[in-house]
């Protein structure tokens, strides 16, 4: 197990990092359609949706995404929109955690899928509109998510007492997500401090909010994109364990699925890009 999750980690950062790093935009955005679509795929196969019907789901949210590129909104989205999409993601993700698992099957399926597939791509023209900010702002972004999650798996662990979401995902708990939120913080001072002595192609996530927003304003805005980034975890994690399914598929060998692998990416990227976009 740990040797195919190094193989396939490998791949993915041979692909993912030439396509980052690259002088043109569109490398990225294609990777990054394929990966959504493939997320659409398995969204559609965790709601009941199976055989060429979730092949065909799939498709169609690469299309749309496609189709977004020809347009002005792969490069500068409205705020209001990912305002929106936001708020869809805090109001709608506490309904769902507060149902719970088991009422997860009584909401109407054409909702579920809908629902779900507008907000993969959202989540995937986020990512593509901040990687067009320049490489700093989508890889501050990447990082935050990442840190959160480090910080909790280890501050759990250590300090671990009273349960997050027992019924959806019994080993995440308060102090693990509050660690994680503390971790984001120095890595935001600490990216702050390195990047006001040096040179980039772009201004971080972090030293933008602080700019803009503020030192204490900018730490609670910090505070909220690491909780959302555990919000996004506890949906995909209710939505599989209503399907009973461990993973999303089994497409990244060692990893899950892509779901798996961007469930807490998917509403951080469009609250930053809420709080950045001007």
């Amino acid at each position: 197990m740990l040797r195919q999750r190094v193989i396939t980690a490998l791949v993915l950062v041979g692909l993912l990092l030439p396509a980052l790093f690259a002088d043109v935009r569109w490398p990225f955005a294609l990777l990054t359609l394929v990966m959504i679509g493939a997320a659409g795929w398995e969204w559609g196969r965790l709601n009941g949706v199976t055989g060429t019907v979730a092949i065909v789901l799939g498709l169609l949210l690469a299309a749309a995404g496609a189709a977004t590129l020809a347009g002005p909104w792969a490069a500068h989205a409205p705020r209001p929109f990912w305002l929106l999409v936001s708020i869809a993601w805090v109001l709608g993700g506490a309904i769902v955690l507060r149902a719970g698992p088991a009422a997860w099957p009584r909401v109407p399926g054409l909702l579920r899928l809908v629902m779900g597939l507008v907000l993969l791509w959202a989540g995937w023209l986020a990512l593509v509109q901040a990687r067009g900010i320049g490489i700093n702002f989508i890889l501050s972004v990447f990082c935050l998510v990442w840190m959160a999650d480090i910080a909790a798996y280890f501050g759990g662990r250590a300090l671990g007492r009273r349960k997050l979401a027992p019924s959806i995902s019994p080993g995440k708990s308060w102090e693990g997500v509050w660690s994680g939120q503390a971790g984001v913080l120095v890595l935001a001072g600490i990216w702050t401090l390195v990047e006001a002595g040096s040179a980039f192609d772009s201004t971080s996530l972090f030293r933008g909010l602080f700019r803009h927003l503020g030192v204490v304003l900018g730490a609670v805005a910090l505070l909220a994109l690491a909780g959302v980034s555990v919000v996004g975890d506890l949906i995909e994690s209710l939505v599989k364990r209503a399907a009973g399914a461990k993973d999303s598929s089994n497409l990244l060998p060692g990893h899950g699925g892509v779901l798996d692998r961007i469930d807490a990416l998917l509403p951080v990227f469009p609250l930053a890009m809420a709080l950045t976009t001007r």
